[in-house]
């Protein structure tokens, strides 16, 4: 236990930390080494356990008050946390925290599903993560993508079972069909007990003992597929799509997770986006600007025209009304388009051209730049 670091200095709390505190920096903690975040990353499953063996001490009231007083040497012959019910296998550490892993993932779907409080009850499978790229276009009208991804599913020699053509699994005799055993325990407060994950039928309850030669006793097979997805209508870039049942296959009979595809929206030469709204600039000639007249601004439904007043200064803002960004699932329901205006100053003029501006020019006195009706003019926001 001498390599154990400090529970609290794992949780990044102090020692008079309260229950809530306990539990929000334990949760800030499984959300960013959780196993389905970081798949793969031994590293960060490895913090992930640590952390949760951490919060299983601390959390319980008898518990912190034997490490308060003992530290890690409490529970040394529980062989690394074995005398408080904590094995270090994933599936004890979910069904220990079911709870918190739901409030935690419930809102995004609940990363790797939700484990069951039943030592061999049914299971959902984890979940999948896949991406795909759409236009700016399609993000604000929707479309369909179809992708390519390897798929697990139920094997069709042996129908999921697992077990070869003409036999079946049968109940182990370790666990008697429970999944989990139990165990006591020496240490130095008495006998105690815990329960692990049967190491003969690893919780599920059932031994194969001929195995289906074509998917090896798991039940199931992987086959690339082609899956149509459907993107909706003013999906932002980052966001994902849900397909239910596409993901990881559950246990024990449990339903099978989600495979979430996330959007990324590639950049627009033009416009930009915020939320519902599109920002974006158009270029007017200097001779609209002082006199009027119409100027042509894209968006994302086709060129409009826009007519502009008298006297427009350059950098003003105007809005065009449900021109942005549907909302997802309301298409009556849109953002608006915010326009700059920039004035366009002529690279090169003819000789006539000059000597037109600067009769212009000549008719102001003392340099006052007034409009006719003596009105100073600036810069101008508006809005319709």
């Amino acid at each position: 236990m001498a390599d154990k670091r400090d529970y609290y200095e794992v949780l990044g709390v102090s020692k008079n930390a309260t229950d809530d505190e306990l539990k929000k920096a334990y949760r800030v903690l499984a959300k960013k080494y959780h196993p389905d975040m970081n798949p793969g990353n031994k590293e960060a499953e490895a913090k992930f356990k640590e952390a949760s063996e951490a919060y299983a001490i601390l959390s319980d009231p008898d518990k912190r008050r034997q490490y308060d007083q003992f530290g890690h040497a409490a529970f040394e012959q529980g062989g690394g946390g074995g005398s408080y019910g904590f094995s270090g296998d994933m599936g004890d550490i979910f069904s220990q925290f079911g709870d918190i892993f739901g409030d935690i993932f419930g809102g995004f779907g609940g990363f790797g599903g939700g484990r069951s409080s039943r030592p061999n009850g049914p299971m959902k499978g984890a979940n999948r993560r896949t991406g795909i790229r759409i236009s700016f276009e399609e993000a604000v009208f929707g479309t369909e993508k179809e992708i390519e991804i390897n798929l697990k599913e139920a094997c069709p020699t042996c129908k999921g079972t697992g077990a070869k053509t003409g036999t079946s699994a049968t109940t182990c005799p370790k666990c008697g069909g429970k999944g989990r055993v139990v165990f006591q325990q020496n240490t130095i407060f008495g006998i105690s007990q815990s329960v692990q994950v049967c190491p003969d039928c690893r919780g599920t309850g059932k031994i194969i003992k001929e195995k289906c030669p074509d998917c090896r006793g798991e039940g199931y097979v992987t086959k690339k597929k082609k899956l149509a997805i459907q993107v909706p209508a003013g999906i932002d870039d980052g966001q994902m799509i849900r397909m239910r049942g596409k993901g990881e296959p559950g246990e024990n009979g449990g339903e099978w997770g989600d495979l979430l595809v996330e959007v990324s929206v590639t950049r627009h030469p033009i416009f930009q986006r915020q939320d519902r709204d599109i920002y974006s600039t158009a270029p007017i000639q200097f001779t609209t600007t002082a006199l009027g007249g119409e100027v042509k601004i894209s968006t994302v439904d086709g060129d409009v025209l826009y007519k502009v007043e008298p006297g427009t200064q350059t950098d003003t803002k105007i809005r065009l009304k449900n021109k942005g960004v549907p909302a997802i699932g309301n298409k009556n329901i849109r953002g608006n388009h915010y326009v700059t205006l920039v004035v366009q100053v002529p690279n090169s003029l003819t000789s006539e051209q000059k000597d037109l501006l600067k009769q212009f020019e000549a008719t102001f006195k003392n340099g006052d730049d007034s409009t006719g009706d003596g009105e100073k003019t600036g810069r101008r926001r508006i809005f319709r």
